[in-house]
């Protein structure tokens, strides 16, 4: 029996079935509106109206096979999610560890430091006190030889007021006359 092209609704009007929405074995499926209602409701893949228990198996098989597949993929993302936490748990550790040792790091360095500058203190000091120790004996050596520069002199004055008054002549005499 082949069929029209469109079939006609009561009011004459088209349904909207064409001759795709013959069943295979020839017949035609009873309304083309409940056969494209049905094919709406199965999803991606068109359920045919007709089904033998090997085409409803293997529907069901299908249908397992997505379960699975799909709790797999549920399973791997929790998975994935569990790693990606476990690892960034790791570097929120190791960034912890880090800050802690750079801080440690940075109180010894200051106190090395703070230690530095009381030994640069004492250091500065103690040269300061011998700077001074230096000029002080400076200025009395200085002292001591104006003194003895003074004495001589006066020793020279008054040995040549000698030999005035006497009318002698001193005996040594320099070197050059």
């Amino acid at each position: 029996m082949e069929a029209p092209a469109a079939e006609m609704g009561p009011n004459g009007a088209s349904n909207g079935c064409s001759p795709g929405d013959i069943a295979h074995n020839g017949e035609e499926r009873g309304s083309c509106f409940w056969v494209k209602e049905k094919e709406k409701w199965s999803g991606n893949t068109p359920v045919p109206a007709v089904q033998g228990s090997r085409d409803r198996d293997v529907a069901l098989a299908e249908v397992e096979r997505g379960k699975k597949l799909s709790y797999v993929k549920a399973w791997e993302e929790n998975e994935k999610t569990k790693a990606e936490n476990k690892a960034q748990k790791h570097f929120s550790a190791i960034s912890a560890w880090e800050n802690s040792k750079m801080a440690a790091l940075e109180a010894e360095l200051k106190k090395i430091e703070e230690q530095l500058e009381k030994k640069k203190a004492v250091y500065y000091e103690r040269m300061k006190n011998k700077m001074a120790q230096i000029h002080r004996e400076a200025e009395e050596k200085r002292a001591v030889n104006e003194a003895k520069r003074s004495e001589e002199l006066l020793k020279v004055e008054e040995m040549a007021a000698k030999y005035r008054a006497t009318g002698t002549s001193p005996k040594k005499t320099m070197g050059c006359f």
